[in-house]
């Protein structure tokens, strides 16, 4: 009897769920926005147009690309193609805060648009939902339209959000985790940074470790057919479309961003983006801008959302130029969870003697406990596979004070997404090397191959594995040991270093359970 009715509920349930995927779909393509596309540079149209036309001109074809790994430089450049720009902002983001420098960010977006800049901002909807204020107060304006990803229809109930992504608890773990920021099609910013304090140096606690590239030139459409095909899909919605319009958000919405803006926080902020980039300049003085015909643009389809097919069409162009190494292979990445193919994949380089070199978090550094009780169950197997791993220490020593944060937080967390193959090829973007990003998010990033812009991802590496900033991890008698230096001496430790009590229960917990495929 019992038998029956749990067969029976897992039937009903699994009704439900099939109603849910239905109705989702038809009402998905019912508010289904109109199409629309980037608007094309025109030489000379614009300030960012006139500034960028020397540099295409003396590179025709060729792609400039500036690496940014300074939290204030991100925020600056950011700030300032919105101030230059004159005919488009197309903005991507897995989740953009309603905090200090988000604020500030959508300041200068406002300010765009109400010089008649075209704006179309793209949000993930996980992070969005049950905070629409902020997206229904830009959608209000003429020049603003807000799209989300994969979008709940609960909008303002957060246990009707539960249930529908109970309903359709599959298609709910799709999102979005592109990041890319194009400024009249001309200037693109695209990596690893959502908007956020932590990736501005503005949070109190502990601020990411992140990688942006700034680029210029023929990439910058491929960008704007990425951002088109993602604009126009059928997993997109207008906000307008899920929730009644409300006109009278936005006065109200400038006063409070005007209020921010008067702040400390607003004033440092706002100051510092005029300064970091002179007037005439397109970057921050000492930026340096590679030129390289050897770069693409890479990305998943939004069509990954849809369950069709569990396939990552990003690693499928990134594999190639990582087994292909002859002498070196060095990956940054935040959440890393190789899996057991992965595992064959790194052994297998190790033994045509490819140096390969793994930078992740460690425990009491990451922003996802759970993430790492999974990756903790592969460091052995990574360890006797030959490769050479280091896990970023929570409390971090930056070389440079000024980037330190503006509340001086000292709490460091890796977020950077990379990787760099025998010192020529190298990779920025949002994919982690873990499941999620492999066969549940959309992901993008930048493939490119140029030596002297591959030395500086490099010189990241090795100031954050240092002995001050890291720790390296080996193998005595079967067991894990953690080494680094303090002071002037050699340590080693024997037990997750730094992380607290919950930390450690959290992550033994994840590690034995079987939902590896979700983290």
């Amino acid at each position: 009897m019992r038998a029956h009715i749990v067969a029976l509920s897992v039937s009903v349930f699994a009704l439900l769920a099939l109603v849910a995927v239905y109705a989702y779909g038809r009402f998905g393509r019912r508010l289904q926005g109109p199409a629309s596309a980037a608007l094309q540079p025109q030489d000379g149209e614009t300030e960012l147009d006139r500034l960028a036309q020397p540099f295409l001109g003396e590179n025709p074809g060729l792609n400039g690309i500036s690496l940014v790994s300074d939290n204030m430089a991100a925020f600056a450049l950011r700030a300032i193609s919105a101030r230059r720009a004159g005919r488009s902002l197309d903005l991507q983001y897995y989740y953009w805060k309603n905090d200090l420098t988000g604020r500030m960010l959508i300041r200068e977006v406002l300010a765009a648009a109400d010089r008649g800049v075209k704006v179309r901002l793209l949000l993930d909807d996980i992070n969005a939902g049950l905070h629409d204020r902020m997206c229904l107060s830009l959608d209000g304006h003429a020049n603003i339209e807000v799209r989300l990803f994969n979008p709940s229809r609960a909008r303002t109930d957060r246990l009707k959000r539960g249930l529908e992504m109970m309903m359709r608890p599959f298609r709910a773990t799709r999102r979005m985790h592109n990041k890319q920021w194009i400024a009249d099609g001309r200037v693109v910013i695209a990596g690893g940074r959502n908007i956020g304090d932590a990736y501005f140096d503005a949070d109190e606690l502990s601020n990411f470790r992140d990688l942006d590239v700034w680029m210029l030139g023929p990439v910058a459409d491929e960008a704007a057919t990425v951002f088109d095909r993602y604009w126009n899909s059928s997993v997109v919605v207008p906000i307008g479309s899920l929730r009644t319009p409300r006109a009278h958000y936005l006065p109200a919405f400038r006063t409070k961003l005007e209020k921010i803006a008067q702040t400390p926080g607003g004033r440092h902020y706002l100051a510092h983006a005029g300064k970091a980039i002179p007037d005439g300049a397109l970057l921050p003085d000492g930026a340096v801008l590679h030129w390289t015909s050897a770069a693409m643009l890479v990305s998943d389809p939004p069509e990954k959302a849809f369950l069709q097919k569990r396939n990552n069409w990003v690693m499928r162009e990134l594999m190639p130029a990582l087994t292909s190494a002859q002498h070196g292979v060095r990956v940054i990445s935040p959440y890393f969870i190789p899996g057991a193919q992965g595992i064959a994949e790194i052994t297998r380089l190790v033994e045509r003697h490819v140096k390969v070199e793994v930078l992740t978090n460690s425990l009491a550094a990451t922003d996802v406990a759970a993430v790492h009780g999974a990756y903790a169950n592969y460091r052995k197997a990574l360890l006797r596979g030959g490769a050479v791993l280091f896990e970023l220490k929570a409390t971090h020593e930056p070389g440079d004070p000024q980037r330190m944060s503006l509340f001086g937080s000292r709490g460091a967390s890796l977020h950077t997404k990379a990787f760099t193959v025998d010192g020529k090829t190298g990779f920025v973007g949002s994919m982690n090397f873990d499941p999620r990003s492999a066969s549940l998010n959309t992901e993008m990033g930048v493939l490119f191959t140029h030596p002297a812009l591959v030395r500086e991802v490099e010189a990241i590496f090795d100031a954050e594995t240092s002995p001050d900033n890291s720790f390296r991890l080996s193998l005595d008698g079967g067991r894990l040991r953690w080494h680094d230096r303090q002071g002037d001496e050699a340590r080693v430790l024997r037990r997750e270093p730094e992380a607290g009590f919950w930390r450690r229960l959290i992550a033994g917990v994840i590690g034995v359970l079987p939902i590896e495929s979700q983290l």
